[in-house]
């Protein structure tokens, strides 16, 4: 059977095979100022065995190239359970559930390997089932009349998903559950600390720390056998390697392909499970405007592998198909107590409000109709120094949120924590969780070309209808919370649980 892309070839000198990842404390000298910049480096033994793509074609994602720029073959796929959590066009419950994505995996890791796998593709196999008949009959009922247990249960972290929210709530909530019972995670522990098993916990990239350092330490998803594992974690951290070896004034973006390329080269040659799939149960994620680009230099890592982003463009090769969306956070202090909440509709006498500077082109025409020229569209490019940000949100119904340079914002979040309606400008932007969540629901979304009309929109929307949406707000908030230690349902789970979709929607054969 034909490979997807080639594996890794394995055939390098033992040594380097049987050497875990080395470092070494570098000092580079840059510029008249002599900067010495201290980081532990990914260390290669001969440069041949180190995979470094200075570019890399950006090919249509219906096409599958080996390293040599040649197509190979088509991959049959769909976006992930898409057609059972939503009904397609009126068509019947035959039609919810499209071919999944068929991954040819590689031949040449041994047939105990190959029988550990159909092990994992059979209890997948089992689920993808279960699922489809659970849609079957969900998706015609009543989201409330199908939750027999939507009453029972104790306990601060019970939940069952019902109500608009949700695109399906029952499957969703039968799905939460497999994940729960089964779902296992190896993640790999080669590496180390700063650039590795390890991410930032503030900042707008806080949510790649959070989902880095929980991983690391949790009990319910992580599995130490890799032969039990339906999914493999690359735990790089894009935030870290370039704020160790990335210097704005070389601009050297390579050194991610150099980082990742190699590490991928090491756990490729140590174990079989990355040659075993050609990598497409393994996943990273990164929440930084470059994580996409971290991966265009592993061809199997960006066409096969699952990649977390919050960098979900689709004009940038972004696919939804085996992608995820997960949300851009800004945690400014270690806690989010006293973010959460906020005034009922009644007391906001705002109709919308935003702040921010000119990044990306999505915010020009927004500051250009609306920048301090009306008293209900509290549009700034500057906040004035007396006015409070989180006032602002707690005054206002709707909460404008333009995308910038990138297409995520923490605003969109920031908005749900204050219970403000948000308003969704952007384009090409795979929302977050949107495989189970209806944004429609509880957002307010417009195109660029709408922007002058957009006080028009929102004065048009009928006050209860506003009211419906706060409400629903405040319902959907659980699943953008950080919690320590994580809670169900909360945003480390929905993350997981995107990652769960997507191994279901990708059969080995």
């Amino acid at each position: 059977m034909r490979n997807i892309i080639k594996p890794f070839s394995t055939s390098s000198s033992p040594s380097y095979v049987q050497n875990h990842i080395s470092w070494s404390l570098v000092q580079t000298i840059i510029g008249i100022g002599s900067l010495i910049v201290l980081a532990p480096l990914f260390f290669c033994v001969s440069t041949n065995q180190c995979i470094y793509h200075q570019k890399m074609a950006l090919l249509h994602h219906d096409q599958v190239h080996d390293y040599n720029g040649d197509k190979q073959s088509k991959v049959t796929s769909s976006p992930p359970l898409s057609s059972i959590l939503r009904p397609f066009n009126g068509a019947s419950s035959d039609h919810y559930y499209y071919p999944l994505n068929l991954i040819k995996k590689n031949q040449q890791t041994g047939d105990y390997y190959d029988e550990k796998l159909k092990k994992i593709e059979s209890e997948l196999g089992s689920v993808r089932v279960f699922l489809k008949e659970i849609a079957a009959v969900s998706i015609h009922q009543n989201s409330s009349t199908t939750h027999e247990d939507i009453n029972s249960g104790d306990g601060p972290d019970y939940y069952i998903p019902n109500g608009q929210i949700y695109r399906n709530p029952y499957l969703f909530h039968r799905s939460y559950q497999l994940m729960e019972k089964m779902f296992k995670i190896f993640v790999y522990e080669e590496g180390e600390p700063p650039l590795f098993h390890d991410g930032p916990c503030k900042n707008i990239y806080s949510t790649e720390g959070m989902f880095i350092n929980t991983l690391e330490m949790d009990a319910k998803f992580r599995t130490r056998d890799p032969d039990e594992a339906h999914v493999f974690f690359l735990p790089f951290s894009v935030v870290k390697i370039l704020t160790y070896l990335f210097h704005p004034k070389v601009r050297d973006k390579a050194v991610l392909g150099r980082t990742i390329g190699d590490y991928i080269r090491i756990i490729s040659q140590k174990y079989p499970y990355w040659n075993r799939t050609l990598g497409a149960d393994h996943f990273m994620l990164s929440c930084h405007d470059w994580g996409p680009r971290a991966t265009w230099y592993v061809p199997q890592l960006y066409y096969n592998s699952i990649r977390v982003l919050c960098n979900a463009n689709t004009s940038e090769y972004f696919n939804p198909k085996k992608d995820a969306s997960f949300p851009e956070i800004n945690i400014r202090t270690d806690s989010i107590t006293g973010l959460l909440g906020g005034p009922p509709p009644s007391e906001r006498t705002i109709l919308a409000f935003f702040a921010g500077g000119i990044h990306g082109f999505l915010r020009r025409p927004l500051l250009k109709h609306w920048k301090e020229k009306d008293e209900d569209l509290r549009i700034y490019e500057k906040l004035p120094e007396n006015i409070s940000y989180e006032e602002m949100m707690h005054k206002s119904k709707y909460c404008i949120c333009p995308s910038g340079y990138e297409v995520a914002s923490p605003r969109i979040v920031e908005a749900i924590y204050a219970e403000c309606v948000p308003v969704l400008i952007s384009q090409h932007y795979i929302l977050p969780f949107s495989d189970v969540l209806n944004w429609t629901s509880f957002s307010v979304q417009i195109s660029v070309s709408e922007i002058p009309n957009l006080k028009r929109i929102l004065m048009d929307i009928p006050y209860d209808r506003y009211v419906r949406m706060q409400e629903r707000v405040k319902q959907v908030q659980r699943h953008f919370v950080m919690n320590d230690p994580p809670k169900r349902y909360d945003v480390f789970h929905m993350i997981v649980h995107s990652v769960w979709l997507r191994r279901l929607n990708a059969q080995m054969l």
